[in-house]
């Protein structure tokens, strides 16, 4: 299994990355790739990928596949030998490896074919690579000692090579992998290099983007949340800080990915949606999972809190008062409300000479921020805790207690819901989306025999969510219209049918988080 880090360079940092490479021995190397997959892209549609490589005079046939987080990859490789003629692809040559298993099943299809014949499970290639590879050998010194392999590609991926159709994608990258040693030092050297180049994490393979190409797709699906996987039914703290961690970075990673690389599509503000709940719910798990393991460091250093505040907030800035607008207009627009547009004084401003705000691309490549995520995919590969985690028993003890703390919380949040200020209402929603992230990431934990139980809960709570929601939104919408009508007497309109609507949305949330009370709470014992 390696453990590696993937970035991508900016255009005009290449020659500095190279040279700073270059202060070592590097090895140069050209790779010509060939990918194989099915007719119905099997393997990639499972993150598989069959690659028969010309390593300088040598041919080498791999298989990856995707591994329990973001750093970890399943790999098998057999030399092949020297040779000018390709030799052919077989998977059988993976056999009896953990990851050629699982090639092996993706390709047995139901006429029995394992990918050497025409049935559906047939090998064809799908696209090829022409790198060229520098690597170097890096000794990491200190507590976090480790050799750490650099390798910079540059080169280009070709999809239909030799036909009209034939696309090519540019390859930029600069990988690190760990050849030997402790996480942390491949961790500490993977900081240093993103910091000082300006690199970004990268989630796309080589063979991604192939298929990209294959398929003329320049954008893809934003990635959703997914529940935390682990190991056994009852694990220790650290464990489960590790489990819950990779889940919010597997939601985050290829999100943040796309919108770096500027691929996310700027009519479709989903990514950035996505990435922004991924870091809400990473937050949540840095604060309540902590007392899980009193020796992460991680969890109880203070480092990781205002980059992430401060993406959170930059990414809410771009998207929020679009998306608040986008839903107020209508809604308006059919309460009689003249035309008017309450963003056109953000580009009068811009043309004023005020700067513009970031762009996502901008607040996701920061330095601090792809600092954050380097140091968590780090802890995510870290090795099992000897001591001092907290065992299985008190991690569901504590876990139990926190879970009632936030329900009881959001009881009492309700009951007076209706005297607090703005600021206390907003904390409100924050809270209560707290107890849900909690609840969704514990609650494989407190399976029994009654495994709906926490959806129960969980429905119990969508309601006073969704009430929550509609009136931090239109809040929102008052202060943005508010601010208009200092420039535009037009905005009156949306201030006092938003002003009216408050109290009864106020009244509203009261209700609904009222109903919490007696939601069955799937962590009681008995």
């Amino acid at each position: 299994m390696e453990i590696e880090f993937k970035f991508c360079i900016p255009a005009g940092r290449l020659k500095a990355v190279e040279a700073a490479l270059k202060r070592g021995a590097v090895q140069r190397t050209r790779l010509q790739a060939r990918y194989f997959d099915t007719a119905d892209l099997r393997l990639a549609a499972h993150g598989v990928v069959l690659r028969l490589r010309k390593e300088g005079p040598r041919w080498v046939q791999t298989v990856k596949a995707t591994g329990d987080n973001a750093l970890h990859r399943l790999e098998h490789n057999v030399d092949l030998g020297t040779g000018s003629a390709a030799p052919q692809v077989d998977p059988q040559r993976h056999q009896d490896t953990p990851v050629g298993e699982r090639l092996a099943k993706l390709l047995a299809a139901s006429d029995g074919d394992d990918g050497a014949g025409t049935g559906p499970g047939a090998l064809v290639e799908r696209q090829s690579t022409d790198i060229v590879r520098l690597t170097r050998d890096v000794r990491v010194t200190g507590a976090g000692g480790a050799v750490v392999e650099m390798a910079l590609d540059v080169g280009k991926v070709v999809a239909h090579a030799g036909t009209p159709e034939q696309r090519e994608s540019p390859v930029c990258e600069l990988e690190l992998e760990l050849k030997s040693g402790d996480v942390q030092g491949l961790v500490s050297l993977t900081r240093r290099w993103s910091q000082q180049h300006g690199l970004w994490f990268s989630t796309v393979s080589k063979a991604e983007r192939g298929a990209r190409l294959l398929a003329a797709r320049e954008q893809v699906d934003a990635v959703k949340a997914e529940p935390p996987r682990f190991a056994t039914q009852h694990p220790d703290g650290r464990a489960i800080q590790q489990a819950v961690v990779a889940a919010c970075l597997a939601q985050m990673l290829p999100n943040a990915s796309e919108i770096a690389a500027g691929n996310a599509d700027p009519a479709d503000e989903e990514q950035v949606h996505q990435l922004r709940i991924g870091i809400r719910r990473l937050r949540t798990a840095l604060r309540e999972l902590a007392p899980l393991d009193t020796d992460s460091a991680l969890f109880k250093a203070a480092e990781w809190e205002p980059p992430l505040v401060e993406a959170f907030r930059a990414l809410g800035e771009l998207r929020d008062r679009e998306q608040v607008v986008k839903l107020a207009q209508p809604r308006l627009r059919e309460a009689g409300a003249p035309e008017f547009d309450p963003l056109a004084g953000d580009a009068r401003s811009d043309s004023e000479g005020t700067s513009p705000p970031a762009s996502a691309g901008d607040v996701v490549r920061a330095a601090a921020f792809q600092n954050v995520l380097v140091s968590l995919i780090g802890f995510t590969a870290l090795a099992p805790a000897e001591t001092a985690a907290v065992d299985a028993d008190d991690t569901r003890r504590l876990l139990r207690k926190r879970l009632q703390k936030l329900h009881k919380q959001a009881v009492r949040d309700g009951q007076r819901f209706e005297s607090l200020d703005t600021e206390s209402q907003h904390r409100v929603r924050k809270r209560l989306k707290r107890l849900r992230y909690l609840a969704e990431f514990v609650a494989p934990l407190f399976e029994g025999e009654d495994k709906d139980a926490a959806e129960r809960y969980l429905k119990a709570l969508r309601p006073a969510q969704d009430a929550l929601g509609e009136f931090n939104d239109e809040a929102v919408a008052l202060a943005l219209y508010r601010d208009a009508a200092q420039h535009d007497g037009r905005a009156w309109f949306a201030v006092g049918w938003f002003t009216a609507r408050h109290a009864g949305g106020a009244k509203a949330c009261r209700k609904a988080l009222a109903k919490i009370e007696g939601a069955p709470r799937f962590w009681k014992k008995g």
